[in-house]
């Protein structure tokens, strides 16, 4: 069986820092034990262009594995030339880099890690929500460059508390950061969802469900994104939709950068109707150095919250989702059963409504 796992090149920091699981250099530490069976392992993190390595050995493998922070897109016509691919794992969560419906056409399996980073990114939505509302990067700037203009801080810099919280989408990562949210005493905590939460689950967070996406956006002085790319949320947050913010509202995305429209929130952000952005996607990984989103700045030069894609592949993150891909893949050469919460695709049909209403 040939696998083939198409991750980020970790270099020197891989040698020096072995739990750097999701790296090439390491490969999931699957190595091993996938040798040891007498399969075939393939790495690389080379994946652009009809001659790149995921192109190449994409033809005759087995298994695909690829990562949300390094993403082999798998499109139809790829697909549709790999005679041998059974199954896709992701390691870790987010498996919009691949055609699903094209998957489904064709009868491969598409599973991802559940739960594997689900606490870490809540982590750094709330920290991306602080950064932005403290005015913390413009600060820590100034401090580099040896000035010292406490004002010129102070007039962007607010309390979290008594501020208007709200979440697009309140699933596993969504309805985490409601609950990292209640100890800062907020005026109130918002969710939008196509389903509302549990009765009692709603209640432990005091979070009150908004049905309408421009109603919900008016209402919040933060913004932040927590559901999954599919054809119902690209380019979801907009032009228009953005009109419909509260002037000098905060905008979190470490959902997808896709979610987003890239042109829509930088000129936004320019204009002062968002007085930040900040996240961790990007709508093309690696993002290419002229994206618009690596130097936006509102009015004031601050508002840029961005950094590259590593929110879900912290250290503690890389242990729980080599884990993760270590067991579908064992099952899978098993012939056991999947963890029903991993199954994007089954055969033939999708087994999830987290990539939208099938």
């Amino acid at each position: 069986m040939k696998v083939l796992a198409i991750l980020y090149k970790g270099g020197v920091a891989a040698q020096e820092e072995p739990r750097l699981l999701g790296t090439i250099e390491n490969k999931l530490g699957l190595k091993d034990f996938l040798t040891s069976l007498g399969h075939e392992l393939v790495g690389s993190s080379d994946k652009e262009g009809p001659n790149s390595d995921f192109q190449k050995h994409l033809v005759d493998a087995e298994v695909l594995i690829t990562t949300p922070f390094h993403p082999g897109y798998l499109t139809r016509d790829l697909i549709e030339k790999a005679k041998n691919l059974k199954i896709c794992i992701t390691a870790g969560v987010g498996s919009d880099h691949i055609d699903l419906n094209a998957a489904v056409d064709h009868r491969i399996q598409v599973l991802e890690v559940s739960g594997s980073n689900v606490v870490s990114v809540a982590e750094h939505v709330v920290m991306s929500i602080l950064l932005l509302v403290r005015n913390f990067v413009p600060a820590h700037e100034m401090i580099e460059r040896g000035d010292w203009q406490v004002s010129d801080i102070a007039r962007s810099a607010f309390d979290l508390e008594g501020k208007v919280v709200g979440t697009i989408g309140a699933g596993r990562i969504g309805y985490r950061v409601l609950q990292r949210l209640v100890p800062f005493d907020t005026k109130e905590l918002l969710y939008y969802d196509y389903a509302p939460l549990p009765p009692e689950a709603a209640k432990a967070v005091k979070a009150r469900r908004v049905e309408d996406l421009k109603e919900f956006v008016s209402q919040c002085d933060v913004v932040t994104v927590n559901c999954p790319l599919h054809e119902g949320t690209r380019d979801l947050i907009n032009t228009d939709l953005l009109k419909h913010f509260k002037k000098g509202a905060f905008l979190v995305n470490t959902a997808r950068g896709a979610i987003c429209n890239a042109d829509a929130v930088a000129a936004a952000l320019k204009s002062g109707q968002l007085s930040g952005y900040s996240g961790d996607v990007w709508n093309v990984q690696p993002a290419p150095k002229n994206h618009v989103w690596r130097t936006m700045k509102n009015p004031l030069g601050g508002g840029n919250g961005m950094v590259p894609h590593y929110s879900g592949t912290t250290l503690d993150a890389q242990a729980r989702y080599a884990a993760g891909v270590k067991s579908i893949l064992t099952n899978y050469m098993e012939n056991k059963p999947q963890d029903p919460q991993n199954i994007i695709v089954g055969l033939g049909k999708y087994e999830t409504k987290a990539y939208g209403q099938r």
